[in-house]
């Protein structure tokens, strides 16, 4: 049933992969809205043929497709700013999805503002976490807008439905029954759920990975990968300087080889709901640990504890889908004036799945050798603990007092 009558939609843009939601979608539309239906296909780095996407959606009853290069947009934009803040959403998840959804949602309402539509669609399920990342910067950026959500209106119920609605309207997709995942891919991952994944709550099988080698079949010899930062940002790959989409896709390939990247994840959706998901971040992986080495080297200890509070709640934000807010901003902001310092270099040592720390070192260093030593140097005076310990201790002092007091007291109405 519709949400709209047929005549308040003329134009729609969808948010297109040529996948098998989106590729029922467009004859959907048609059927049930009778509009006009653009394709916009943002490119986040999924190594898609997106000559044969726009064949696709063509094909598939799209009146116009723009394809849109969002790489150097997401890496600088979205993915550093997360580095920057240490996301990693409930422990594990480095929010690859996450965090390429606003920049699809954005480009896709640049298009309709353009277009001159009157609405926005995407193929995200009612369960999951994307219908809100990509609805919350609809309503951020153009709330004008209206949205169509297909999986909340339509009769179809599963991928098994999906899959035989496409092939009734002879749609071409990339999945069989055979092979059921739900994969997203991008610069930063590539995400593996449904199909054997929701019933199968251990190691997820082999098949499902596709980045990254298994750490039986990786090198049985440690590799080393070293990564330069400025202010915070990632900038070199072994000594030489890089664009960021290449930085990342050359990690990529690194961390991949020696099966690095790996997680397995049962995780709490938005909405309420645990999903099982498997995913593979290769290079983030290694920028993480190389950032995180880093600032441990470059940030005062009030600073770091401090912000490790904030990354709880930049990955909520982020997981959540409110990327566009004032207090993500806000954050930002905080984040920054911490990076200022946060450059130099860190080597890592590569085997088998497991990452290790080499080497690390920054012109802007708070370790001081002459103070960090067992060596008593002249730089830090001894007797200067005393005082600063019975400082710290003065609470300590005053309960344990107190608490002797009660101990020696006679107990109220007991006769001597």
């Amino acid at each position: 049933m519709s949400t709209f009558s047929p005549n308040q939609i003329k134009r729609v843009v969808l948010a297109y992969s040529g996948g098998l939601d989106t590729s029922i979608i467009i004859p959907w539309l048609r059927e049930n809205y009778g509009c006009e239906v653009i394709a916009m296909v943002g490119n986040v780095g999924q190594g898609d043929d997106y000559s044969a996407v726009r064949r696709k959606a063509l094909a598939s009853g799209a009146s116009k497709v723009f394809v849109e290069d969002l790489r150097e947009e997401f890496v600088t934009g979205y993915l550093w700013k997360a580095v920057k803040a240490g996301t990693v959403y409930e422990g594990k998840y480095l929010l690859g999805t996450s965090l390429a959804r606003p920049v699809l949602a954005k480009a896709q309402v640049r298009v309709a503002l353009a277009q001159g539509a009157d609405a926005v669609a995407h193929g995200c399920t009612g369960k999951g976490n994307d219908q809100v990342r990509f609805e919350l910067t609809y309503k951020a950026l153009a709330p004008h807008l209206r949205v169509i959500a297909p999986w909340r209106e339509w009769s179809i119920k599963s991928r098994e439905d999906a899959l035989a609605y496409a092939q009734k309207h002879g749609i071409p997709v990339p999945v069989t029954k055979k092979s059921l995942y739900s994969r997203d891919q991008n610069l930063w991952h590539l995400s593996h759920e449904g199909g054997p994944l929701e019933t199968k709550l251990g190691e997820p099988p082999e098949d499902a990975w596709k980045l990254t080698l298994s750490a039986a079949k990786a090198p049985n010899k440690e590799g080393a990968v070293s990564i330069g930062f400025e202010a915070g940002a990632p900038v070199s790959v072994n000594g030489r300087r890089m664009g960021p989409v290449k930085l990342v896709e050359t990690l990529n390939q690194i961390g991949g080889r020696y099966g690095v990247g790996r997680t397995d994840l049962v995780e709490n959706r938005l909405v309420g709901i645990k999903s099982h998901g498997a995913y593979e971040t290769p290079g983030g992986t290694l920028i993480y640990a190389a950032h995180h080495e880093l600032e441990a080297l470059c940030l005062d200890r009030e600073t770091l504890h401090y912000k490790q509070q904030i990354a709880l709640r930049y990955a909520e934000l982020v997981y959540y889908g409110q990327w566009f807010t004032p207090l993500r901003e806000a954050l930002d902001s905080f984040v920054e004036s911490t990076q200022r310092n946060v450059t130099g270099k860190v080597t890592l040592g590569l085997y088998r799945g497991h990452v290790r720390v080499l080497d690390r070192e920054s012109p802007f260093s708070l370790y001081d050798t002459s103070i960090g030593s067992f060596v008593m140097g002249a730089d830090y005076d001894q007797k200067d603990a005393a005082g600063f310990i019975n400082i710290l201790g003065l609470p300590l002092r005053l309960e344990a007092a107190l608490r002797k007091r009660r101990e020696s007291a006679p107990a109220r109405g007991k006769k001597k």
